[in-house]
C-alpha cells in the first residue's frame, strides 16, 4: 500500500513539473544595439567637453621703442627702377663678388619687384639694441610673393657672415617679434675658403645652420623684432639685441631683400650657383646675361661699425678716403651714377662704379 502510493505521488510530481514548465513565458528577445547608437559614457562625455590645451603666452619684458637720433652708418643701393623706366644698365651686380642687383623675374627681367628694390639702408645702435633699416623703392606693392628681409652680421670681420636675422613682410608699424628668425654660422663655412668671392670647385656648405631665436622662441624672447617705420612705409625697421648675437663692439652688416632664395642654408650664393646658373643683371657680361636661377633679391655692400675701414675688409663699402670732394651736406642728395654712402667721417656720393666689379672673365669650354 505505502510503495503503491509513493508511485502516485511520484507521478502525480511529475506532471506538475511538465505542466509548469510549458507554462512559462519563451526567453526575452535580445535586440543588438548598433554602436554608433551606444549612448557615450560619463567618462567619455567629460573627455570630450576637455577643450585643448593652449600654447603659453611669451612674456616680453623688454621691447624697443623708438632709433636713436645718432646713425652708426648708411648707404645707398642702386635704383633699378630707372632700368625699365630709361633702359639704363644695371649698376652694382657682380655675382662672383657677392653683389645682387636683381629685383627682377628670371630670364626676361621684364617684371621688376619695386618691394625687392633697396635703395638706401641706415645703422642705428645704442648700449641694447642694434637697429638696422630697410628702404624699398616702393613696399607696397605685391607683385611678388613670400617677401623677405634681412640683416647680416660679420661680427669677426673676415668677410664670412656669422649672423643673419631674417623677417617676412611686416604688416604693422608696431614692433613684433611675429616672422622674425636669428639663425648663426656655428661652425663656419659662410663664404667657405674666400670669403664673399666665389670659390672655384666649391664644396656646398650648410649656411647659417643653426636657429638660435625663432619669433620669440629662444633664450631671449625679446632678442629680435621687426616693423615697418611708423615716419616712413617703404622703410623696413629691425631691432636685435646685442647680446643675441654675441655683444659685438665692432662689425661689418648688409642687408638684403629676396623671395625664397633669401634661404640661410644657401649663404653664400655665390658659392652655391655657378655663374652660368645664376646669369647676371648687366648686359655687358654677354656671356652670362640675362640672371637665370638667382633672381628676385637685392643686397647692399658693407657698412662698418665701431671702426674706421680701411677698404680692403670684404665687401666694404666704399670709405670716405677714396672720394673726391666735400662731404654732402645733411639732406642733399647725390647726382645720378652716384649713391650716398655715410660713416663717421660724414656723407659722401660714392660712384656706382666703385662697386660695380671689374668685368667677369668667360667661361672655362
Amino acid at each position: 500500500m505505502y510503495i503503491k502510493n509513493a508511485k502516485t505521488i511520484f507521478t502525480v510530481l511529475c506532471a506538475m513539473v511538465i505542466m509548469l514548465a510549458c507554462g512559462l513565458p519563451a526567453a526575452a528577445e535580445v535586440t543588438e544595439v548598433p554602436a554608433t547608437e551606444a549612448p557615450a559614457t560619463e567618462a567619455a562625455a567629460t573627455e570630450v567637453s576637455v577643450p585643448p590645451t593652449e600654447a603659453a603666452v611669451i612674456q616680453h619684458q623688454t621691447i624697443p621703442v623708438g632709433l636713436p637720433d645718432n646713425q652708426s652708418g648708411q648707404a645707398g643701393d642702386f635704383d633699378s627702377s630707372k632700368v625699365l623706366e630709361n633702359g639704363s644698365l644695371v649698376g652694382g651686380d657682380r655675382f662672383t663678388f657677392g653683389r645682387f642687383e636683381r629685383p627682377f623675374n628670371a630670364n626676361t627681367m621684364d617684371v621688376y619687384f619695386s618691394q625687392l628694390d633697396i635703395v638706401d639702408t641706415q645703422v642705428h645702435q645704442d648700449d641694447t639694441w642694434i637697429f638696422g633699416s630697410i628702404k624699398l623703392k616702393e613696399l607696397n606693392n605685391n607683385s611678388s610673393s613670400a617677401e623677405k628681409y634681412a640683416l647680416e652680421l660679420d661680427t669677426d670681420r673676415d668677410g664670412k657672415g656669422d649672423w643673419l636675422i631674417l623677417s617676412t613682410k611686416p604688416t604693422s608699424t608696431d614692433w613684433t617679434v611675429n616672422g622674425v628668425q636669428i639663425y648663426e654660422d656655428a661652425n663656419n663655412d659662410v663664404g667657405l675658403q674666400m670669403p664673399m668671392l666665389t670659390d672655384e670647385n666649391a664644396t656646398n656648405g650648410d649656411g647659417f645652420e643653426v636657429l638660435a631665436f625663432d619669433q620669440g622662441n629662444g633664450d631671449d624672447p625679446d632678442s629680435a623684432w621687426v616693423r615697418i617705420s611708423p615716419k616712413d612705409a617703404n622703410i623696413i625697421e629691425f631691432s636685435v639685441k646685442k647680446t643675441a648675437v654675441g655683444t659685438p663692439q665692432q662689425y661689418l652688416i648688409n642687408m638684403w631683400a629676396g623671395t625664397s632664395l633669401l634661404d640661410p642654408s644657401i649663404f653664400d650664393l655665390n658659392d652655391q650657383f655657378t655663374h652660368e646658373q645664376a646669369g647676371a643683371a648687366d648686359k655687358g657680361l654677354e656671356y652670362f646675361y640675362p640672371i637665370k636661377e638667382v633672381s628676385e633679391i637685392d643686397n647692399t655692400c658693407r657698412m662698418a661699425v665701431g671702426f674706421q675701414p680701411n677698404g680692403s675688409e670684404p665687401g666694404i663699402c666704399p670709405v670716405p678716403e677714396l672720394q673726391q670732394g666735400s662731404p654732402v651736406p645733411p639732406g642733399a642728395s647725390c647726382p645720378d651714377g652716384t649713391f650716398l654712402f655715410c660713416s663717421q667721417r660724414g656723407c659722401f656720393c660714392a660712384p656706382i662704379l666703385i662697386i660695380t666689379f671689374p668685368t667677369d672673365p668667360p667661361p672655362v669650354p
